[in-house]
């Protein structure tokens, strides 16, 4: 046998991490990284977390599955705090961000049939989006590497260049049901939508009797300075599917939506066996807790604007590599004039951890608890990085 017992669809690094610790990961020899990865925006609030911890310990102790053939006081208590935390009526728990979203992609058909239009199947998408890996999903971008291997591909999608939006007033034709869209690109480059784009994009379905999908399972729950991201732009979607940090390392998502957009998932059009299980719920739970204290958000921004600053300071010294920095809150890009993967190879062995994004770009996703300390740390050895990158290249 030459296959690995692991399905080899990973182009796992050196990096084997057994312990965490606050902004830490550490390998069974001792071996410290500055996590600013985050499981990939996922750990928002560190690891070991102690109220994180102390919510799922007891949980587990109680009740970890029940079926979604009974009914279930935490999905309920949570999709109450959620409703009133944001524009939604109503809420669906899944197991990962691909199926929230395959569940608001669900809603956005659903809608439409309920309601007399069933030709109004397709939904409008961007360039170099990510959305997920099953086949609706990768169906929705024009990524090659995600596509390839898997065509063809159900045509549901219509993909149009990111903020060009007469294009999309172009595109939209009697068989377009919605737009989807990540507010802020995270695989794509750290790419935010501009303000005009996105609220152009509401008035648009507003306009047309569409329904405006979010993808906020990288941007969403505090990333990147507010609550969820479209808060900054002044809109409201009608369906918006959330995941990574809302269980805080726990695996778990939620597609939330308008009672309109909503009208179609009635009894028997969806559901899912682990989707909101208790133990799910207390970690959402615990997230909230503390995302939603007035002093953390103000933290989050902070620091955000500390660690533009320091970046945006450090880039004169290592030019030659680094060209600028984008992104809002901490879900933030570092733009190289050279290949991202291999500085993020260096930057590694340097101590850190990020992650490589399309357009040359290294995302840096730091656990949304960081300080001064690990922001003039992370400063410091992306700088040692570059000065390692540098000699390597000159090799």
């Amino acid at each position: 046998m030459t296959i690995t017992a692991l399905m080899p669809v990973y182009g796992r690094c050196e990096v084997e991490p057994v312990r965490g610790d606050g902004c830490y990961l550490y390998d069974a020899q001792g071996n410290e990284w500055l996590d600013f990865a985050s499981g990939i925006a996922v750990n928002l609030l560190g690891h070991s977390h102690p109220h994180l911890i102390g919510a799922i310990q007891k949980q587990a102790a109680t009740l970890m599955h029940t079926s979604n053939l009974y009914k279930s006081p935490a999905q309920t208590a949570l999709a109450e705090r959620l409703v009133a935390l944001t524009f939604a009526d109503t809420v669906f728990f899944t197991n990962s961000g691909a199926e929230a979203l395959e569940c608001s992609i669900k809603t956005c058909r659903a809608y439409h049939y309920a309601t007399g239009n069933p030709q109004k199947y397709r939904i409008l998408t961007f360039s170099n989006a990510f959305h997920g890996r099953t086949l609706a999903t990768i169906s929705a971008t024009d990524q090659e590497k995600l596509r390839k291997g898997f065509e063809p591909l159900p045509d549901w999608f219509h993909v149009l260049p990111f903020g060009d939006l007469e294009a999309v007033k172009a595109a939209i034709d009697p068989s377009i049901g919605g737009i989807m869209i990540e507010p802020v690109q995270g695989e794509g480059g750290i790419r935010p939508a501009t303000p005009e784009f996105l609220r152009g994009l509401r008035d648009l379905c507003d306009e047309h009797g569409l329904l405006l999908i979010l993808d906020e399972v990288q941007c969403g729950v505090a990333r990147t300075g507010t609550l969820f991201a479209h808060e900054q732009y002044g809109i409201t979607p009608d369906i918006m599917a959330i995941a990574k940090g809302i269980g805080g390392g726990f695996p778990v998502g939620a597609c939330l939506a308008t009672e309109k957009a909503a009208t179609g998932m009635v009894v028997g059009t969806h559901g899912s066996t682990y989707g909101g299980n208790p133990l799910a719920m207390a970690a959402c739970q615990a997230v909230l807790d503390v995302v939603t204290e007035p002093a953390f958000l103000a933290h989050v921004n902070e620091m955000a604007t500390r660690l533009r600053a320091a970046l945006e300071q450090m880039i004169p010294n290592h030019d030659d590599l680094f060209e600028s920095v984008r992104g809002l809150g901490l879900m933030m890009g570092l733009k190289l004039k050279s290949d991202s993967r291999a500085f993020v190879t260096f930057a590694r062995s340097h101590g850190i951890l990020t992650v490589a994004a399309g357009d040359n770009v290294v995302r840096l996703l730091p656990p949304l608890i960081i300080d001064e300390h690990h922001i003039r740390e992370c400063v410091d050895k992306l700088s040692a990085a570059a000065a390692a990158y540098r000699t390597a290249q000159a090799a």
